[in-house]
């Protein structure tokens, strides 16, 4: 067994690709060895600025000699037949096969193929160019006259089988032993004649090849630094991967801005130093306010300890916080209700209208929620009003993650109550599953009205225009949008009509389109101006007789057509819900169960329902009575199909004759009393205590009791019986959707 070792040397590869580009090159050269046939051991990738290492373990010296039998024509075939046979075996005659007798399909031909083992070398040189010439680099480039293509200029390839050069050429490179170290640091040519080998003396010029290695150095360095400074480093382990990327041998110095820049918000002075510099921020421990402290990441090792380095990195931090105390200071000129008219130039989306109409519905929205999340209707409205307002700053034209915290800033700045700037910042929350949720008991009232009104506007508009998520897509990142509005109900348990404001949202787009239709036709009256038509006559003439669903206003949907579009987004809700709920250990088909119910679109309710019918199937209780309730359900299918007729009436209580049956029926009228009361008190797990007591009732009638009765008045009574448990059970959810 030998040892494969291959460095791709190159010019600096962009920090994002290095981590993807070192998978994709194992995971290439490996499969092309095994689908060569060479099955080799372990295999390690590595990643610098300037290279990509790949190093296997266990590389045999040749492939397996395969032997293989192939099928062909029976013997006196045509003679395409027989050609067509030959061709595919590598035959160069008919005699070279063998003959085989088969008692039921005669004689037929066969041909055993042997393909003798290659050596690994011959493998190596073979694949290493094929995945090179193939690589699925985000972006590439070319240089020189060759049509070869790599992320940036190749200059060296070392390939070590066993300590030997594996010979090939790519991008008129040839393969060899050697590589080059650090690009300021190193000592020269590096030749090396093992994995081992290679790291160590690649070490001696400054690379440590390990990325985890390089971030592990940054993060020791930035801890050490801020400590003896002492001051606090904010973490940022996504930041310091990144700078892992960007250096082989990696310093960290510490550098000192003005004091004066701490007059703007420390959010972003932090994001201008780390978007444009990759700069770490410091704390001051006592306070938690931003020091006039930062942390850079250098390449190199100068020998006056790195002073020119600080000061070069501090003159660029200068100019760039000078940027964002600009960014600020002028936008502070602005009151935020000017910016929020601004918005009627920034396009949300050409069917949707501009940024300006949808805060105006989103403001609508967010008032009539408000009630419902123990919200100040008025500030809710307001808040609305200037949730997207800082889309037209200068601080979020130039950094748009901090789009909501600088609005939540200019609002404080104005003198709005603390609510408002609140919910001005937090209304895009939940950004992600891992994000946190605005929460009712830290008085984020005004800020979940809001955030609701937000995600529900933009997926009722999407819904009205169908553009709605796919399997292979999700644009306008619905999904999330529908997820957080489920976070924000079930983590605050609000109890949130969800079909009555969606209903209401539909309503608001179709009074939308419809009114850009009518505008769209009144629009053409200016071209009568000098026909002598009375243009107020005809304007009203025409918008008396425009209906909604008129094919003139150029509507695609109608009104009458709203209902599938709202029942498509309350599955599409069921569907999400689903998913939180499969990654909380719940089952999908207790969701379905629950949802089947008419008028389920309470998310908070629907989730208690769902865990107090999971808690109680888990009993044997529930687990026998789901069983009966099968059992019935199955037996009224059969017998109503069978007769064509349903049996959903009353059930006469004279015919009643068994015992079991008049136990079972007045244990259905007591459940579906305490079942009910106990859910108009969203006391769940109660009404899962009454609908137990059915369990032994239908256990003692399927007994006792049979259903198919030859009087033909009983057997009716009693199939109504049956649907009465059906319908018992039908207060809590439909068990004909359980699985068990």
């Amino acid at each position: 067994m030998s040892e494969l070792l291959l460095e791709l040397f190159s010019e600096e590869i962009p920090a994002r690709m290095q981590a993807r580009a070192a998978d994709d090159l194992k995971r290439l050269i490996v499969d092309g060895m095994k689908a060569r046939g060479l099955e080799v051991g372990e295999a390690l990738a590595f990643a610098t600025p300037r290279r990509l290492t790949l190093a296997i373990s266990d590389v045999p010296q040749k492939s397996p000699t395969i032997s293989e039998e192939r099928k062909g024509p029976r013997v006196g075939a045509p003679d395409k037949a027989v050609e067509g046979f030959l061709k595919s075996a590598g035959l160069s005659s008919i005699d070279d096969a063998e003959i085989v007798s088969d008692p039921k399909k005669g004689d037929y031909y066969v041909a055993k193929i042997e393909k003798p083992g290659r050596a690994a070398g011959d493998i190596v040189a073979e694949t290493v160019p094929e995945v090179m010439g193939k690589f699925p680099w985000p972006k590439s480039m070319r240089w020189g006259s060759s049509n070869f293509t790599w992320v940036r200029p190749l200059h060296s390839v070392l390939c070590l089988l066993g300590g030997k050069v594996v010979p090939f050429e790519v991008a008129g490179l040839h393969s060899g032993d050697t590589t080059r170290g650090h690009r300021f640091h190193g000592k020269g040519t590096i030749k090396a004649n093992s994995f081992e080998d290679y790291g160590t003396k690649l070490m001696e010029a400054k690379v440590l090849l390990p990325a985890s290695e390089r971030e592990a150095a940054i993060v020791e360095q930035a801890r050490e630094l801020a400590r003896t400074a002492k001051l606090e480093w904010v973490e940022d382990l996504g930041l310091a991967a990144e700078n892992a990327g960007l250096t082989e041998w990696p310093t960290v110095y510490m550098g000192t801005f003005d004091k004066a820049f701490l007059d703007v918000p420390a959010e972003c002075l932090m994001t201008s130093m780390k978007q444009h510099q990759k700069c770490f921020s410091l704390k001051d421990p006592k306070t938690g306010k931003l020091a006039n402290k930062f942390l850079l990441v250098s390449n190199l090792i100068p020998a006056d300890g790195g002073k020119q380095i600080i000061s070069g990195n501090e003159k660029v931090i200068a100019a760039r916080l000078s940027d964002a105390k600009f960014f600020w200071e002028q936008d502070l000129k602005t009151p935020l209700d000017e910016m929020e008219q601004a918005l009627e130039g920034i396009t949300f989306h050409e069917e949707l209208g501009t940024q300006k109409e949808r805060v105006e519905r989103i403001a609508e929205l967010a008032h009539e929620i408000a009630g419902a999340v123990d919200a100040d209707p008025d500030a809710a409205f307001r808040a609305a009003q200037l949730c997207k307002a800082d889309l037209v700053s200068g601080m979020v034209g130039e950094f748009p993650e901090l789009q909501g915290l600088m609005g939540r800033y200019y609002a404080e700045k104005a003198g709005a109550k603390p609510e408002i700037a609140r919910a001005i910042e937090l209304h895009y929350k939940p950004k992600g599953p891992t994000d946190t949720v605005p929460k009712e008991e830290e008085g984020d009232s005004v800020a979940i009205a809001v955030a609701l009104a937000d995600k529900l506007d933009t997926l009722v508009g999407f819904w009205a225009i169908d553009e709605k998520p796919t399997g292979s897509g999700d644009p306008y990142q619905l999904r999330r949008a529908a997820l957080g509005v489920i976070r924000i109900c079930v983590e605050n348990d609000l109890r949130l009509a969800l079909d009555v404001h969606l209903s209401v949202q539909f309503r608001r787009f179709a009074t939308m389109m419809y009114g850009r239709a009518l505008d769209n036709q009144f629009s053409k009256f200016d071209e009568l101006a000098n026909t002598g038509v009375d243009l107020d006559e005809a304007r009203l003439k025409y918008e008396g007789r425009l209906k909604p669903d008129d094919p003139e206003t150029g509507l695609t949907t109608a009104y009458g057509e709203w209902e599938e579009e709202r029942l498509s987004l309350i599955a599409f809700f069921a569907d999400r819900l689903k998913v939180y709920l499969r990654d909380q250990g719940k089952r999908h088909d207790l969701i379905d169960a629950v949802f089947a119910l008419p008028g389920q679109d309470d998310l908070a309710l629907i989730v208690k329902r769902v865990e107090a019918l999971d808690q109680f199937l888990q009993t044997d209780d529930g687990a026998n009575l789901l069983a009966g309730v099968k059992r019935a359900s199955n037996i009224l299918v059969i017998e109503e199909k069978k007769d064509k007729a349903r049996y959903d009436g009353e059930v006469s209580g004279p015919l009643l004759q068994e015992p079991a049956e008049r136990d079972l029926a007045a244990a259905i009228a007591k459940v579906k009393f305490d079942t009910q009361a106990a859910i108009n008190v969203e006391n769940f797990e109660g009404a899962m205590r009454a609908l137990s007591e059915l369990r032994a009732p239908v256990d003692k009638f399927f007994d006792d009791v049979t259903v198919n009765a030859d009087d033909k008045a009983l057997r009716e009574n009693r199939l109504k019986l049956l649907n009465e448990i059906r319908a018992a059970t039908l207060t809590v959810a439909d068990f004909s959707k359980i699985a068990g």
